[in-house]
C-alpha cells in the first residue's frame, strides 16, 4: 500500500497560512507540524523507499518491511547476511532504493554490512555490500541477490549507506571514510596534507571510501555488474564510481526535483548531510567533482588530528592541484543556542502540498532524542536555519522519506538501537 497525503490539505489545517497555498517560494513563517503514523514496531528504521503503489521500510537490523493496510509484513530478510550487531551500531541493513522504473523494472537496490568477504583484510571490520534483489510475488527473492559493490571496511562506524536515484535514472552511493576517528588509523591512507596524517576523504586512488558513487545499473562495463556514467569526472582512475569525494560519514542525501537542472539534462540538486565529528555538522550541495574537505576541514573550519577540539586558525581552501574545497550550504555547532546537534540526518526539499508554509525548504534533522528537526531556506551560498517543532515527534530521527505525493515520512527509535520495537515511520501532517 503506497501511503498519499494529498488528503492532509485541509481548510484552515495550516493555521492561518492558506495564503500561501500554490506559491513555491519559501516563507519565514513556521507552519505548525504534527505527525501521523504510517507503520511502528521496529527495531531502527534507517530508509523508506516509495514506488509502483508500494512502501518500504528498511529495518537496520536486517529486514525489509512492506507497508500494507493491516500493518507490515517481510519483504527482505537479510538477516542472515549480516555482521552481529548489538547495541548502538553504524552497521546493518543501512538503506534502499526501488528502482526508477519499479515495478515494470522489478528490482530494489540494498546496502549492508556483511562478514568479510574476498579481498576485505583479516583486521577490518566488514564489508560493505550494495545488491540488487528481484520482486517476485509480493516479496523480494533472497536467491536472485546480484552483488554490485562490495567494499572493505576497516572500521565498524563511518558506514554511510545513503541511495538515491536521479531523475535520470543513476544510482549514487554515500561511502563513508572508513570508520574510526579523524581519518586516520587502520584502512586509512596518505594523501596530500601531510599535517593531518592523510585520509581517505581526500584520496580518489587508493580506495573509494569518502566519496559519493555515481553507477548506472542498467548497463554493465567490461567486469563490473553495472555501467560507469561517460561525465563521471574520474573516467581513468582505479574508481571511476566515484561522483564527488571529500566525506565523512554521509548520511541521506536527496535529490531536489523542483530545483532548476544544473549540468545535463534531467539533472537537479543533490543535497548530502555530512555528519562531523568533534564541533561542526554540515549539509553540502554535491557537483561533479567536487571535493568537500574532510578531513583537511570540518564544515567550513579547520580541522586537526592532533587536536581536534582546538584546530589551527588557519588551512587550505585548496589542493595543491588549485582543487577548491567547498564549503558546506549548511553549518551547525555541537553546543550552543538554536540549531546545535551531534550528528546531522539529511532529508528532503520539501516539494508537496500538505504544508505550503514549508514548500521550497530543506527539512532535516540531528541524532537527538528529542525529536530535533530543522528548516532551512535554499538560498545563496548559505542556507538561513531554524527549529522546526513538530507535535508528538519523539525519539532519535534516523532518516526521511518522500511519499508519491512528495509528502515527507519521517523514521525514529525510542533507544538509538538495534533492539527492541520502539521504532516507527511517521507522516509530518498539519497540526
Amino acid at each position: 500500500m503506497q501511503y498519499s497525503r494529498r488528503d492532509a490539505l485541509r481548510a484552515g489545517g495550516l493555521l492561518g497560512l492558506s495564503a500561501l497555498a500554490g506559491c513555491s517560494a519559501p516563507t519565514d513563517e513556521t507552519p505548525s507540524v504534527a505527525v501521523e503514523s504510517v507503520a511502528s514496531g521496529f527495531a531502527s528504521p534507517v530508509d523508506v523507499a516509495v514506488g509502483g503503489g508500494e512502501t518500504f521500510v528498511a529495518d537496520q537490523a536486517g529486514r525489509l518491511h512492506r507497508v500494507t493496510a493491516a500493518g507490515t509484513e517481510t519483504a527482505l530478510d537479510v538477516r542472515n547476511k549480516l555482521v552481529s550487531l548489538s547495541g548502538y551500531e553504524e552497521r546493518g541493513l543501512l538503506g534502499v532504493a526501488l528502482h526508477p522504473e519499479f515495478p515494470k523494472t522489478p528490482r530494489a537496490y540494498v546496502r549492508y554490512s556483511a562478514p568479510r568477504r574476498a579481498g576485505t583484510p583479516d583486521d577490518y571490520s566488514h564489508t560493505f555490500v550494495l545488491a540488487e534483489f528481484t520482486w517476485r510475488d509480493g516479496r523480494f527473492d533472497p536467491t536472485s541477490e546480484r552483488a554490485l559493490l562490495e567494499i572493505p571496511e576497516p572500521q565498524s562506524n563511518h558506514n554511510g549507506g545513503s541511495l538515491a536515484f536521479s531523475p535520470d535514472g543513476l544510482l549514487y552511493v554515500g561511502v563513508g571514510d572508513g570508520g574510526g576517528a579523524n581519518d586516520t588509523g587502520l584502512g586509512h591512507v596518505s594523501d596530500w596534507y601531510d599535517a593531518n596524517g592523510g585520509g581517505n576523504g581526500q584520496d580518489t586512488a587508493a580506495n573509494p571510501l569518502g566519496s559519493v558513487l555515481r553507477i548506472d545499473v542498467d548497463t554493465r562495463e567490461g567486469e563490473k555488474p553495472y555501467g560507469i556514467p561517460d561525465d563521471n569526472p574520474l573516467p581513468d582512475s582505479p574508481y571511476p564510481e566515484q561522483y564527488a569525494w571529500g566525506f565523512r560519514n554521509p548520511w541521506r542525501m536527496s535529490f531536489d526535483g523542483g530545483a532548476a537542472p544544473s549540468g545535463e539534462p534531467g539533472q537537479s540538486r543533490l543535497v548530502v548531510a555530512d555528519v562531523g565529528q568533534n564541533r561542526y555538522e554540515e549539509v553540502n550541495v554535491v557537483e561533479a567533482g567536487g571535493n568537500y574537505g574532510w578531513n583537511v576541514r570540518e564544515g567550513s573550519h579547520c580541522f586537526s588530528t592532533s587536536s581536534p577540539s582546538t584546530p589551527p586558525a588557519s588551512c587550505p581552501t585548496a589542493t595543491p592541484d588549485g582543487e577548491r574545497l567547498r564549503d558546506p550550504v549548511i553549518e551547525y555547532p555541537h553546543s550552543g543556542e538554536g540549531v546545535a546537534g551531534i550528528a546531522v540526518v539529511g532529508g528532503y526539499v520539501y516539494r508537496g502540498s500538505a504544508l505550503s508554509g514549508l514548500r521550497g525548504e530543506y527539512v532535516f534533522a540531528d541524532w537527538q532524542a528529542d525529536g530535533r528537526v530543522f528548516v532551512a531556506t535554499p538560498e545563496g551560498d548559505s542556507w538561513p536555519t531554524r527549529t522546526l517543532p513538530v507535535d508528538g515527534l519523539s525519539g532519535y530521527v534516523t532518516a526521511f522519506g518522500e511519499d508519491a505525493d512528495s509528502e515527507l515520512l519521517v523514521c525514529t527509535t525510542e533507544t538509538g538501537t538495534v533492539s527492541g520495537t520502539s521504532g516507527s515511520v511517521v507522516h509530518l501532517v498539519p497540526a
